[in-house]
């Protein structure tokens, strides 16, 4: 299966749209769950979505430009990536244009999916975010 080897190149496309991808959702571990929410709403919608699972940026780094650029087109410029720690690295990947979810700041301590919540790191959020992308 294609997404069992590109597990191994650090980031890869998880589900897309029928259709050239018009917004990219980014996401790793339990957030890949809610940009997958969000994406299905969108598509719903008619919007055309591409979700990246991303399980590590320096592997990833590692492919070939073609590889990156086949699960990242620089053409889709409407990102948003899910990260419920280090939101400030995603930015390399969802460019001046995307947005991220996730929490900006550190030292809150409690049950991640309260932590969630307090953050608004949620599917809606992710769904939010990307219709706002210009």
């Amino acid at each position: 299966d294609k997404q069992v080897q590109d597990i191994n190149k650090g980031g890869y496309v998880i589900w897309e749209s029928k259709g050239k991808p018009e917004i990219i959702l980014i996401g790793t571990g339990s957030e890949l769950d809610l940009a997958m929410q969000a994406a299905k709403r969108l598509d719903k919608e008619g919007k055309k979505v591409r979700v990246v699972s991303m399980p590590s940026c320096e592997v990833f780094e590692s492919q070939d430009d073609a590889y990156r650029e086949n699960v990242l087109p620089s053409s889709v410029r409407k990102r948003v990536a899910v990260e419920a720690a280090w939101t400030d690295y995603w930015f390399k990947y969802v460019g001046l244009d995307g947005k991220i979810i996730g929490m900006h700041s550190f030292g809150a301590s409690a049950p991640a999916d309260k932590l969630y919540e307090h953050f608004n790191i949620t599917a809606d959020a992710v769904y939010d975010a990307a219709l706002s992308l210009k």
